[in-house]
């Protein structure tokens, strides 16, 4: 047993999800009644959201506590690839929205239950008051804007005041915990099984039948900004070739986002990836939390086309101006989609409001969302996580070339 146990993680993390992955389609195939399975991917997602939160808290405040001053340097270049990349996400969202109009078939269609947020200051409000929400409660709801925002005054607090033995016994602390993430992450194939098998086995073809055309549209514009226009932007900003680099998030980040389409289970995965990729711990312990809650390039894209559809739908004529304004509310958007009940889909009435689109039909748009949200999640968290690795590696790997430092990709 012991044997078996070493030859198995002598194959590669990555191989063993692969193989994971095909037992679970296979299974879901031939055995759909074997619903027992679906525990093991709950199991896994469930482990992964719960260390997040104090990985975070934890590990931001020992980065911010022993960072050196070049690290806020850094920081602002990451913010500003991640907001650049959302306002093209949506910029794509637009062209292709253009160039292949596609209207949504309503009719039966319930409206969301959920209340969505009415204006723009709403999701500014909500923004504001999740940042300043009790650390407690921040880390127990899994508030990652509230939980980055302690954790960078707490450890700025510690910088200034505590002697060189704590803040050596606060980093032990971190090491502890992203420990514990690398034993999760060794579960991955297992959970991995557990969460093909379920939407194998419960989510039939209807969806494809009946807004075929829309996940098209959605899919192929996700696609774009992740295999196009995210890589030649960090091409052009590291000065290299990007591309082996984004195979390598894709390989690592993209697959296991795609099946727990959860931006912040995907938390300890890209941690753990970057520093397979011997990136700067103090950096990326506050870059990739943040690229979780800020870096919604999916998000973006989502509530655009979805936004554009239903004025199609309804025989709206949308000028460029128009849509233009709809790419830079839908970036401001997305960026709070994540203090917000619901996400992106519910961010959708707000966007429709620009074009006096009723909020009863814009509810029952949100609710198209939630059809074929099984799809459109999980393409747009894949994009999502892939994204926080490839820019957050991407500022540093721009100060590697400059010093002539080989990149490992």
């Amino acid at each position: 047993m012991k044997k078996l146990w070493e030859k198995w993680h002598e194959i590669t993390l990555v191989t063993r999800i692969a193989l994971g992955l095909v037992i679970g389609v296979v299974v879901g195939v031939v055995f759909p009644g074997a619903s027992w399975l679906t525990i093991l991917g709950n199991l896994f997602v469930g482990a992964l959201k719960g260390i997040a939160p104090l990985l975070v808290f934890v590990l931001v405040i020992a980065s911010v506590a022993n960072a050196s001053n070049a690290v806020g340097h850094k920081m602002g270049k990451v913010l500003a690839l991640y907001i650049l990349s959302t306002v093209l996400a949506a910029s794509c969202a637009v062209v292709a929205s253009f160039l292949f109009p596609v209207s949504i078939r309503l009719t039966g269609v319930e409206a969301a239950a959920n209340a969505a947020p009415g204006t723009l200051g709403e999701v500014v409000n909500n923004l504001l008051v999740n940042l300043v929400e009790n650390p407690v409660s921040a880390i127990a709801n899994a508030n990652y804007i509230g939980v980055l925002c302690w954790a960078i005054v707490i450890g700025l607090a510690l910088k200034g005041l505590a002697a060189d033995g704590t803040k050596s016994a606060i980093g032990e602390l971190s090491d502890a915990v992203t420990q514990v993430v690398r034993w999760v992450i060794q579960f991955a194939p297992v959970g991995i099984l557990g969460l093909v098998y379920t939407s194998v086995s419960t989510n039939g073809l209807s969806i494809f039948l009946d807004y075929g055309k829309l996940l098209a549209l959605l899919v192929g514009t996700l696609l774009f900004q992740a295999l196009i226009v995210s890589p030649i932007m960090a091409s052009l900003y590291i000065g290299r070739n990007a591309y082996p680099l984004l195979w390598i998030c894709i390989k690592e980040s993209s697959v296991t986002a795609f099946f727990t389409r959860s931006s912040a289970a995907n938390i300890p995965v890209n941690m753990a990836l970057c520093e397979k990729l011997g990136l700067d711990k103090d950096l990326y312990s506050v870059s990739i939390p943040l690229g979780a809650t800020i870096n919604m390039d999916g998000a973006a894209i989502t509530i655009t086309i979805m936004t554009l559809a239903a004025a199609n739908t309804l025989g709206i004529q949308v000028s460029l101006s128009a849509a233009i304004l709809l790419s830079l509310l839908a970036t401001v958007a997305a960026c709070g989609s994540s203090g917000v009940a619901g996400g992106s889909l519910l961010l959708i009435p707000l966007a429709c409001s620009m074009f006096g689109i009723p909020n009863e039909i814009a509810m029952q748009v949100v609710g198209v969302g939630f059809i074929i949200g099984v799809i459109q999640d999980s393409f747009e968290t894949a994009l999502n996580s892939a994204g926080d690795v490839l820019f957050a590696s991407s500022a540093e790997f721009r100060e590697w070339v400059k010093q002539g430092k080989p990149l490992p990709f």
